[in-house]
């Protein structure tokens, strides 16, 4: 009977050590998350199962507060960028000042900028009713590509389809998945805050054919270069897929792999900090893959954080915190205009293989064009409101002019000032002010 017990006793304790080893194991290759590519342990389904373990340093979300005096002024300002480059006729908005011409990403920008506006009473009822009808109206009669949804670019007097250059192109340049996305953001949340205009949001929607934005579960655009036909591409890279499929989502569209944050999965070691990337790389699956932070300030200002993308924004914030303690650079990188060529470009926390990157929407690099972004700077301060926001913002808070709204950012190089004046930044200012007053935007109040 004593050998019996002991036999017992061993089998349990065996099992028990096993139980240590296992969670010994995990809580290693936790450990090891920032150099270890986790979603590629097998298929995304198996990745999307694991769980993202928690930063130890993750702070609280911060409370709402009235605006101060100062920040009011700072509303006022990114709200003249939209008095001064609407068009009279049809209510859109130039998504770069003295260039009539808007993507789907800068019309829903502009959109919002308009409902952040009316939250912080820089606008009137009667005002944000007529350029909200205004725009909606316009909206709901521009030319759709192929007679299924909307172009990537239009000319905001004519609503001409055009290329990015603002040329006419009758037959369209192709769709964009995330961009018809951030457009449904503000759509939706018209719909839900403001009802009078709900059945004008019905109407824009009603013409297209979302079914053509997905397949497999996943995000599908259009595109067509040089007179070429039209291909069909797979959309979206991690942070901005998300993004747009938690908007789309709203649309009843079946997004399950595009809206899970864990199914492309990787993590790399950036100043110490395990940053969230994308683990399709562009040489095998043709697509641009940045990771940077317009994606997670976008999610957490609109939609409000999951308990996912709060952890990853958190990392990809941090990096640049810890750059900056490492360096003395003050960093804040996201997607940005510039005000010389290529005039666009990603600061990113990792892309091309490296850390720091910045790249072209070709993925050509252009180091000399890193920027402390005015927006990214706003849109942090807003979200964590941390000691190192604050200097942010202290760093970029005479980075306007008085007369047109705020500007891009501050080069690294040389420490001038980049003074493109576009829609994305002096929205993404607003979005921040407001949030910090009333939090995400999409909300029922």
């Amino acid at each position: 009977m004593q050998d019996s017990n002991w036999a017992k006793a061993r089998s349990s304790i065996v099992w028990i050590a096993a139980i240590v080893v296992a969670f010994g194991s995990v809580w290693w290759i936790e450990r090891q998350t920032g150099k270890e590519l986790i979603a590629r342990e097998g298929p995304p389904a198996a990745a999307a199962r694991r769980e993202l373990p928690a930063s130890p340093d993750l702070p609280a979300i911060p409370a709402q507060r009235p605006l101060t005096a100062q920040e009011l002024q700072w509303a006022r300002l990114a709200w003249s960028y939209f008095e001064h480059n609407t068009d009279a006729a049809t209510g859109l908005v130039s998504a770069v000042q003295g260039f009539p011409s808007t993507s789907l990403w800068d019309s829903g920008s502009s959109l919002l900028a308009l409902l952040a506006a009316r939250d912080l009473d820089l606008v009137d009822e009667k005002e944000f009713d007529r350029r909200l009808a205004l725009a909606l109206a316009s909206l709901a009669r521009l030319p759709l590509q192929g007679g299924v949804l909307p172009n990537k670019s239009y000319d905001v007097h004519t609503l001409q389809m055009t290329d990015y250059r603002n040329q006419p192109v009758p037959q369209g340049i192709g769709w964009s998945a995330l961009d018809l996305g951030r457009l449904v953001v503000p759509l939706n949340i018209v719909a839900w805050r403001h009802p009078k205009h709900t059945e004008a949001v019905r109407r824009v929607l009603a013409r297209w054919n979302t079914s053509a934005l997905v397949q497999d579960g996943q995000l599908w655009g259009l595109q067509s270069a040089d007179g070429s036909s039209p291909q069909r591409v797979q959309e979206g890279r991690l942070g901005y897929e998300q993004y747009a499929a938690r908007a789309l989502g709203l649309l009843a569209l079946d997004l399950d792999v595009a809206g899970d944050p864990l199914a492309h999965l990787r993590l790399v070691d950036v100043q110490g900090v395990a940053v969230p990337v994308d683990d399709r790389e562009a040489a095998q699956h043709g697509a641009l893959n940045v990771a940077t932070s317009e994606p997670w300030m976008l999610q957490g200002l609109e939609l409000g954080w999951t308990r996912h993308s709060r952890e990853l924004a958190w990392r990809v914030y941090r990096a640049q915190e810890k750059r900056f303690q490492a360096t003395g650079t003050l960093t804040a990188v996201s997607e940005d205009h510039v005000d010389q060529a290529p005039y666009f470009v990603y600061g990113a926390v990792w892309a091309a293989g490296q850390p720091w990157a910045v790249v072209t929407s070709k993925g050509e690099p252009v180091p000399q064009l890193r920027t402390l972004s005015t927006k990214a700077a706003f849109a942090w301060h807003a979200l964590l409101r941390t000691p190192y926001t604050q200097q942010l913002v202290d760093a970029v808070a005479d980075l306007n002019d008085p007369a047109a709204g705020w500007y891009a950012g501050l080069y690294e190089a040389g420490h001038k000032p980049n003074q493109s004046v576009n829609a994305n930044t002096n929205a993404v200012v607003l979005e921040s002010l407001a949030y910090m007053a009333r939090g995400p935007l999409l909300q029922f109040r």
